[in-house]
Formats: structure tokens, C-alpha cells, sequence
């Protein structure tokens, strides 16, 4: 029997603990939280996951033609074809390689984004790495560990055409992260962001630490910070977010018209559940309603489980006369599958199930021919999106945190151009 209390440990541990188990977002599948607790090794080094799915493009637009709705009369769009992001992948590539300057972003997770008022795009990110990375694209452990390379649970990346920049708390000789935790015992790790009300409106989720043990660690609470676009290295202010019924938000957020949705995650480790909140206007500090199924409450605890199979992190965004959801799909251990739901409504029901893209890094079998590497938090990017074609990112791992400082590619966001017709 497996103590619930645990369950939220289905997460993340980081280079700053010395773990090589990173669970923050894998979205395992049933049996994969008792195998985590029950052994000190997830993946053994000779044991390869499942291979991935080599469905051909036509295979996919074969089971996409069923997917799409009709919503008001009009089809929704079906998908057509998904590839790698050229442009985006190798603009954070270099980026990430680039040494003239040695204080900046290298790798992380999370990767978010929202449209700052001037135009620029705000990438925000989870665990991030900065500093040097070599020439034979290895970087020197963490601080913490021993080395020479910082690391912080948060930060922003600003992209300015073709320029990114970093956007870290503290100075240039001691970088912090931009949403710094209260004490060393707890941290924050980032939700979605909105940049509504002259704001950027970030959720992050608030973790603690309970005691000296591996597995000591739990989900907290939600916070809204509030940054002024202008100067996003430190919060104008922090809000406490509806937290009573250990729900996670915002995995996304949504603008619909002076509506708000917030989606969030009900992680239960073998399962995952969508649920759905909305505020009216342009603050999240406003009055939530909580999705129950039939419709709307005022309290948390009326919240109704949507569906089950979403990651951590995911998207809703309008696609035609309706919605898609994107997300890894969570029904299967150690999955490549990036998979689209389709519904006329943000709340759902979300159906026809469609493989939009196979993640190929995954595995011994993967690029990397790494079994501890993987896949995980596929979701949108509106902001980089157009009509017809959607920016998928999603996020590579590995289990070996050793891993991380031989190959210093294997820690940084992928961008997928979707296309629908």
C-alpha cells in the first residue's frame, strides 16, 4: 500500500540534492510510483523502455480523420503533418553553446511562454542551468556538487528577435532565482504565465522539504507572482492561489474573451486528473469558479476531475471553432507519444485521440542511445503559433544526473511545428 501522502513525490528531484531520479513531470503510468518507492534504481543501466512508435505520416493523418469536431456548424481542423522546429531548436542551441557570455542559460524545463506588451516573448523556465559549456558540449557539475556551474529553480529567458537573454534574481557573480524560495527548505517550481493588466502573472508551485530523507519532499501550495514586464528578475508582489485540495495550477492558462481558464493537475502519481478553474476579467487575483462537472462552484472542493491521461504540464488553446489539447500521453510508461484531444468547449468532453508527434530521444533506442534519457510536458505555444500550424515544445531528461554534465544537450526544451487542416 502506498502512504498518499507520498504520492506527490511524482516529481522532480534536483542536481542540488544530488539525485539521478528526475520526477518532477515523467507522467508515469499505473505501477510506476510503488516500482520508484520500492527500489533505489528506476531504470536499470541494461534495461531499455518500450521502442517508440515509428507511425509514418501517413499512418497519422489516417488516425487523425476521425479526431476533428464540428463546433457551431464549422469542422474543426485535422491534423496534417508535425516536424522539428528548426529555427526555434537551433536558436536556443546556440544560445545555450554560446560562451561570450558564461552566466547565462544552458538547459531546462518547464518552458512556458507569454508575449510581453513591447512584443517580446518571455520564456519561463523550471530548473535551469547556467555557466560554461565545453566544446565537446559537457559542462562542469553544479555548485553544489562541487563545481563551477550555477543552478536555480527558476528563471526567464527573453526573446527579442533573434536574441535571447537571460533573466535571473540576485547579481551577476551570484545569481538567484527570479521567484527566490522563503527559506532552504522549500523552492518553487513554475505553472504557466499570462501577461495580462499591464502584468506578467506567473503560477508557480511551492515544494518543501519535511525531513533528511530521498524521498522527504512534497507539493505546498500555489502562489501568483506578479512582475512588471520591465524588470522580471524580481516579483512586485505574491499572492497565494487556491491550494486546499492539492491540485496543482495552472498547468495552463487559457484567455477565452475577459475569461480566464486555468487548468491544473491532480497528481496521483499512477494517475493524473485535469481540472479546470476560471476567473473573470484580467487577474487571477479575482474570484475563482471551480469546474464540477456540470458546472461552476466558488469552492475548490467542488472541483470535478475533467479527465485522466495529461501531464503536469499541458495545453488548451482554440483550434478553428474549438479547443486542442495537447499533452505526453500519461496512459503509458515512459511514453514518446505526443497526443492531440479535441472538444467545442474548454471544458471538455476532449476526444479523438490523435499521435501528433513521436519524441525521438527516448530510451536505447532513442538519439541518445541512452535508456535513462526521456521524454515529458509536451504543450503549446500560441504565441508562436498561426493559423493552421501550432509550436509544440517538450522537455528531455535523464534519470543519470552525471548525465547532465557529459552532455549538456540533453537538458533543453524541444520546438515541434504542428500542422492542422
Amino acid at each position: 500500500m502506498i502512504d498518499e501522502t507520498r504520492e506527490v513525490h511524482v516529481r522532480k528531484p534536483t542536481p542540488r540534492d544530488n539525485r539521478t531520479l528526475r520526477k518532477r513531470t515523467l507522467g508515469l503510468a499505473a505501477g510506476a510510483l510503488t516500482l520508484t518507492l520500492a527500489t533505489t534504481a528506476f531504470v536499470p543501466a541494461n534495461a531499455a523502455p518500450p521502442k517508440p512508435s515509428q507511425a509514418s505520416a501517413a499512418q497519422l493523418r489516417t488516425a487523425a480523420a476521425a479526431a476533428p469536431l464540428t463546433c457551431d456548424g464549422v469542422r474543426t481542423p485535422a491534423f496534417v503533418s508535425s516536424k522539428p522546429h528548426a529555427e526555434l531548436n537551433g536558436l536556443f542551441t546556440r544560445y545555450a553553446t554560446d560562451n561570450r557570455r558564461v552566466d547565462d542559460w544552458t538547459g531546462a524545463d518547464g518552458t512556458y511562454s507569454t508575449t510581453l506588451p513591447d512584443g517580446r516573448l518571455a520564456f519561463v523556465f523550471s530548473d535551469t542551468f547556467l555557466g560554461k559549456v565545453n566544446k565537446d558540449g559537457s559542462r562542469s557539475p553544479v555548485i553544489e556538487e562541487g563545481g563551477t556551474t550555477p543552478f536555480l529553480n527558476n528563471t526567464f529567458v527573453v526573446k527579442d528577435g533573434k536574441r535571447l537573454t537571460t533573466v535571473t534574481g540576485g547579481s551577476k557573480g551570484a545569481p538567484k532565482a527570479v521567484m527566490p524560495p522563503r527559506d532552504k527548505k522549500h523552492w518553487y517550481w513554475a505553472g504557466d504565465a499570462i501577461t495580462a493588466g499591464g502584468k506578467v502573472q506567473a503560477t508557480y508551485q511551492e515544494y518543501e522539504r519535511f525531513g533528511p530523507g530521498i524521498w522527504d519532499w512534497r507539493w505546498h501550495r500555489n502562489v501568483l507572482a506578479q512582475f512588471s514586464p520591465k524588470r522580471l528578475s524580481k516579483p512586485t508582489s505574491v499572492t497565494p492561489l487556491p491550494s486546499s485540495k492539492g491540485i496543482s495550477w495552472a498547468s495552463w492558462l487559457e484567455r477565452s474573451g475577459r475569461t480566464i481558464y486555468i487548468y491544473g493537475v491532480e497528481d496521483k502519481g499512477n494517475s493524473k486528473y485535469m481540472h479546470l478553474a476560471r476567473v473573470r476579467g484580467s487577474s487571477l487575483k479575482s474570484r475563482w469558479e471551480f469546474y464540477t462537472g456540470k458546472g461552476w462552484s466558488k469552492r475548490e472542493a467542488d472541483s470535478a476531475r475533467v479527465m485522466d491521461g495529461v501531464a503536469n504540464e499541458y495545453s488548451v488553446s482554440r483550434l478553428g471553432r474549438g479547443y486542442v489539447l495537447i499533452t505526453q500521453d500519461t496512459t503509458e510508461l515512459f511514453s514518446t507519444k505526443i497526443v492531440a484531444y479535441y472538444s467545442c468547449s474548454p471544458q471538455g468532453p476532449f476526444t479523438g485521440k490523435t499521435t501528433v508527434y513521436n519524441t525521438p530521444e527516448t530510451g536505447l533506442t532513442g538519439t541518445y542511445k541512452n535508456a535513462n534519457v526521456f521524454t515529458y510536458n509536451a504543450h503549446a505555444h500560441p504565441e508562436l503559433s498561426s493559423k493552421g500550424r501550432l509550436v509544440v515544445s517538450y522537455n528531455v531528461n535523464t534519470f543519470k544526473n552525471t548525465d547532465h554534465y557529459k552532455d549538456s544537450s540533453i537538458y533543453r526544451p524541444r520546438f515541434v511545428d504542428v500542422r492542422f487542416r
